[in-house]
């Protein structure tokens, strides 16, 4: 095991960048460490991309670093223009209270709030009372438009137009910082490598004001062997509440990885040793798949407990490896499907979102019921088609779905 939790970053590849390497190692390797990373409310879950932050705040967490969990009660209100190509949609204050009350429930299984080991604020609490020339006098003057337009989020925005709100957005986001620092000692934020511009703000606004040397550190986007975001499906994001990603299809997501992205998930998204993923780096074609299986195990157990784990990799592996039935496998349950079109049988069950993505799907060989492929896209639903563990359909070559009728 590493002295410094920055060597155990470091090593699995999570920093992306740092404002000061050297200084912020020597800080983390000295002494314990209040550190913050924000999270905006803009949907009632978190998802995968947030789940990489929740794991470094862990590890940081494991070397008795104290992490703060900042809720945008207050930034929720304008969103973040950061890797955005439009403009944010304008939230409710009982719809944001309500996202943030989500986020500490996710982020608990993560990391520990006993004891003020980790605590969560809300940025509203200083933000929504402010007064707007005051705030101009004392922050305003510290920011050179000049410089802000320079900013990576701002750059890819000027051309499609940047409203004034989401041009506040940096100046509110140093703002956080220099509070954070002033009413928890917070000495580090860390973030995605998105946030970089927002975080050297708020370091230099924590230098002017107070005279505060603080620290900024990014992590590695979560991004696939192509360069694209992961934890985006067909169906949308990959988000961490069962009821919007059932259990069943967080973990089939990650068993689908591709190979080449096995091992820098394993690194980044878990907490399996680096010289269990040295070994695992080794093993090659079928043996690869155990490696995905070690990976959707992991981060379904601390995304999900091991209780649910244990029972999704069951269906998994039933489905999968064996007869292709398990009680835990997703399940449609259709009262009257006996005589009803099998195209709208497929939309019912949530498994293609429209008749026309259904006839293409049957018209392309990609469905199958019952094991055996089903070609007939005006064919309806036959009572010989509903066995006694119902009926089993397979979309492509990885998806099994079971529809049972109401009794």
């Amino acid at each position: 095991m590493h002295d410094n939790v920055y060597d155990v970053l470091s090593e699995r590849g999570l920093i992306a960048q740092t404002t000061h390497e050297e200084e912020i190692r020597e800080l983390l390797g000295k002494e314990k460490v209040t550190f913050y990373i924000g999270f905006d409310p803009t949907a009632d879950s978190l998802h995968v991309g947030h789940y990489l932050q929740m794991v470094v705040m862990r590890h940081m967490q494991n070397y008795g670093h104290r992490p703060i969990a900042l809720v945008g009660g207050g930034t929720g209100h304008i969103g973040d223009p950061s890797g955005r190509t439009d403009m944010r949609s304008m939230m409710t204050k009982e719809t944001i209270d309500y996202n943030c009350e989500r986020f500490k429930e996710q982020l608990s299984r993560v990391v520990d709030f006993s004891d003020d080991k980790a605590i969560m604020v809300n940025n509203a609490d200083w933000l929504l009372e402010l007064n707007y020339v005051d705030f101009l006098r004392d922050i305003g003057s510290c920011f050179s438009v000049n410089k802000m337009l320079t900013a990576e989020c701002f750059k890819q925005r000027l051309e499609k137009g940047l409203s004034f709100l989401e041009f506040n957005y940096m100046l509110m986001q140093a703002y956080d910082f220099l509070m954070l620092s002033r009413k928890y000692g917070a000495k580090i934020e860390l973030g995605g490598d998105d946030q970089w511009s927002n975080i050297l703000a708020g370091i230099d606004l924590c230098r002017r004001k107070d005279q505060k040397q603080v620290y900024g550190m990014t992590f590695t986007l979560l991004t696939n062997s192509e360069g694209k975001k992961m934890g985006k499906t067909a169906a949308g994001a990959v988000w961490l509440d069962p009821k919007k990603t059932t259990p069943y299809d967080f973990y089939q997501y990650w068993v689908n990885v591709d190979d080449a992205d096995v091992i820098k998930c394993l690194k980044l998204l878990t907490f399996v040793p680096m010289d269990e993923i040295r070994e695992m780096e080794t093993w090659k074609d079928a043996k690869i798949n155990e490696a995905k299986r070690v990976l959707a195990y992991e981060i379904t157990k601390i995304v999900h407990g091991a209780d649910e784990a244990d029972k999704v990799k069951a269906a998994s592996e039933a489905v999968f490896g064996g007869s292709g039935v398990s009680a835990d496998m997703p399940t449609s349950v259709i009262p009257d499907v006996v005589g009803m079109g099998v195209l709208d049988m497929l939309v019912k069950t949530g498994l293609l979102t429209s008749k026309g993505e259904a006839r293409r799907l049957v018209q392309q060989n990609g469905l199958s019921i019952n094991d055996a492929k089903y070609t007939d896209v005006n064919g309806v639903v036959t009572a010989d088609m509903i066995t006694d563990e119902g009926m089993i359909i397979k979309k492509g070559k990885k998806t099994f779905h079971r529809v049972v009728i109401e009794k």
